[in-house]
């Protein structure tokens, strides 16, 4: 750290990643940026950080410690609730004062920060950052509080006070409890900061790897309209995004691999008198049926996580704030991403239903596994002793104050939220699905109903109707051997793509465009065409919900069908001449095997005819590698034989093939084959 000449403030622009004893990661992290990215374009607004020393000298003149110790032994005791303990100690703060050394500097503070921007009163906004927060092995984020649109020395005196406090909130006393924190050697930093008038325009939160997944090639970035305190709270649905990494790089190119406009029900705007400096409005409807950013955007803070994530080494949570005065994008708070970074590299667990049930509703999953029981529907923070333990928890949002239930739950589904709500976040830490952004699960599920909630279908979280059989395996990843032939995966939602992304294969070899169509754009292209023609009133308007946002509505087809395609003919006879026009050939071995043995595949009178192995179909797959390698193409072959039968495996790699795609359930166990047949060679 750069010499501040003071022990009690730090400017940002004098503080480095190596300062979280001083100012806590999240401001140090801050001062990092501002140092460090600048040069990159990456805005930070300025400010200044108290310190762990001004923290400790306010307890200190306080006589706060042995009050703050007496009350969380009555805790340790089992004398007295969480809740209550909580309560007093934050009451000690709220009752204290500033020792004036202390206020009077961060009233100079203030006053230099107002003449940086040309003001006399300059409204901040004032975030906690502890002095233990955001280690590798702990999150300790959004447990302290951030108070927006303060002005003037009393007010931001009294956030300041208010932060300290929330270094024990319910939330914070209980995790540190359970990580073996000391509570009286964590400091807490108050991080002052010029407000992005994002009050006017939108905010958010990023990441630099997939969220559920832990893909690390993709941005993953929620945003709403108003303050971005609505999208990390979890009290609306934002708008989601998300960004090919790999190609940001290229000015030519627009890598956006997903769009989904959420409701964005309100927005956080400043308020209008009164002791509340924000307040929550209902969004317009134009605003609830519009996009919050638009492409350049997106690749624009897609492009600023990449280089955030590339100057820490590591995943990043960030949350971003557009001016509404100005129209520029800034970076707030950036942390290091604590849940799937963590997560062990060498094994992959799975989760698969074993028998179809009715489908009753569907949000956004969190989460890759499958839970069922019944539904525990609780709607207010008020009633969370009536939890029972084991079951569903189903709510319109949480907060800290749910956590000790959270912990308990067999899974949780929320009406609101998006990826970044406080409910996602938790689900992720604890390792339970949740299904978030329903909408209306609290209405539509009955209290003791039996669901099962799988979050193992890729994106889209699905709620059916009663307890289903499912099961769970476990893949040592660094068993599988390496192959000369390439193995590949079929998928039939994108979403599985980054589902299956450590499995150790080449890529995907098919991916299934009718399950595109079908559930992505959910639109058949003719009627996208001749909307203007269609005579259902119904049918007129499901378009148009669909396609908010889209003047000419055939662009809603080809930009949903390219995003589907970006996540992430075959002719035996004449192989000589298809090679002159393409790059390569893929099989299809049940399409194959059905036109040469002129046998359907779905008549069961003809199922025991249909044999993948047929000499006159090997015949076939072995001239087309042959004539395909002598005109310097490649052949790849997608289906399940390989699968089902390792002596068709076997065959296909004496023969040469180049590359086999398979159900993502099956790449084990084929490669194992493959390394075999290939050690004979």
């Amino acid at each position: 750290m750069t010499n501040n000449n003071n022990q009690y403030i730090c400017w940002f622009e004098n503080l480095t990643s190596d300062d979280v004893s001083i100012v806590g990661g999240k401001n140090a992290s801050l001062g990092e940026m501002i140092r460090s990215l600048k040069d990159e374009g990456v805005r930070v607004p300025d400010g200044f950080a108290t310190t762990a020393d001004a923290y400790r000298k306010f307890l200190e003149a306080n006589q706060l410690n042995e009050k703050i110790k007496s009350h969380l032994s009555e805790l340790e005791s089992d004398k007295t609730p969480l809740e209550k303990v909580g309560k007093s100690i934050r009451k000690l703060f709220h009752s204290a004062d500033f020792p004036e050394d202390i206020a009077s500097k961060i009233r100079e503070a203030y006053d230099q920060l107002s003449q940086r921007y040309d003001t006399q009163d300059v409204d901040i906004a004032a975030r906690s950052s502890a002095t233990a927060e955001d280690l590798p092995e702990a999150s300790f984020a959004g447990q302290q509080e951030t108070f927006l649109n303060v002005t003037g020395y009393e007010e931001l005196l009294e956030a300041c006070r208010k932060c300290y406090a929330s270094l024990f909130t319910d939330r914070a006393i209980s995790y540190r409890q359970a990580q073996g924190f000391d509570h009286l050697k964590v400091a807490l930093s108050v991080g002052v900061q010029k407000m992005v008038r994002s009050d006017k325009s939108s905010a958010g939160v990023m990441f630099s790897l997939d969220t559920e997944t832990g893909f690390p090639d993709v941005v993953v970035i929620d945003a709403a309209w108003g303050l971005g305190e609505n999208v990390v709270q979890g009290s609306v649905t934002p708008d989601e995004y998300r960004v090919f990494k790999p190609l940001l790089e290229d000015a030519n190119l627009k890598p956006i691999i997903e769009k989904k406009q959420g409701a964005k029900e309100q927005k956080m705007i400043y308020a209008k008198g009164g002791s509340e400096t924000t307040q929550n409005i209902d969004t317009s409807s134009q605003e609830r049926n519009s996009f919050v950013l638009n492409d350049e955007e997106i690749l624009q803070l897609g492009q600023w996580a990449s280089a955030i994530e590339a100057h820490y080494q590591k995943p990043m949570d960030m949350e971003w704030a557009k001016d509404g005065d100005t129209g520029d994008l800034f970076i707030v708070p950036a942390r290091p991403e604590t849940v799937q970074s963590q997560k062990e590299a060498g094994s992959l667990k799975t989760y698969s239903l074993k028998e179809k049930g009715k489908e009753i509703l569907s949000g956004l999953s969190i989460g890759d596994a499958i839970a069922a029981g019944k539904v525990c529907r609780i709607k207010s923070a008020a009633d969370i002793d009536r939890f029972e333990e084991n079951t569903i928890l189903v709510t319109g949002m949480t907060d800290p104050d749910w956590v000790p239930i959270m912990k308990k739950a067999a899974g949780i589904v929320t009406d609101q939220g998006g990826r970044t709500c406080h409910a996602a976040i938790v689900s992720r830490e604890l390792g339970i699905p949740a299904i978030v952004g329903t909408g209306d699960a609290t209405s539509a599920l009955e209290n003791g109903q039996e669901i099962t909630i799988s979050c193992a279908e890729g994106d889209r979280g699905l709620i059916y109707q009663g307890i289903l059989e499912y099961e769970e395996s476990e893949l040592n990843l660094e068993e599988i051997p390496k192959t000369q032939t390439q193995i590949m995966m079929n998928v039939a939602s994108p979403d599985a793509a980054f589902r299956w992304w450590r499995l150790p294969c080449e890529g995907i070899g098919l991916a299934r465009m009718e399950f595109i169509i079908n559930n992505v754009i959910k639109i058949h292209p003719m009627a996208l065409i001749h909307w203007d023609e269609l005579e259902d009133e119904d049918a007129r308007q499901q378009i148009q919900d669909l396609t908010q946002g889209y003047e000419d509505k055939t662009e809603y087809f080809v930009d949903n069908l390219a995003r589907g395609i970006a996540k992430i003919p075959s002719n035996v006879e004449l192989a000589e001449e298809f090679s002159e026009r393409f790059d390569g050939f893929s099989i299809g071995s049940n399409d194959l095997t059905q036109l040469v043995l002129g046998v359907d595949r779905d008549s069961g009178d003809l199922s025991h005819l249909f044999d993948e192995r047929n000499l006159a179909l090997k015949k076939m797959i072995r001239r087309l590698i042959k004539t395909a390698h002598q005109c310097d193409r490649k052949v790849g072959i997608c289906g399940q034989a390989p699968s089902d039968h390792p002596d068709f495996a076997a065959f296909l790699v004496e023969a040469g093939i180049d590359s086999i795609s398979l159900n993502p359930d099956s790449v084990s166990q084929v490669k194992q084959q493959v390394a075999q047949q290939e050690g004979k060679r």
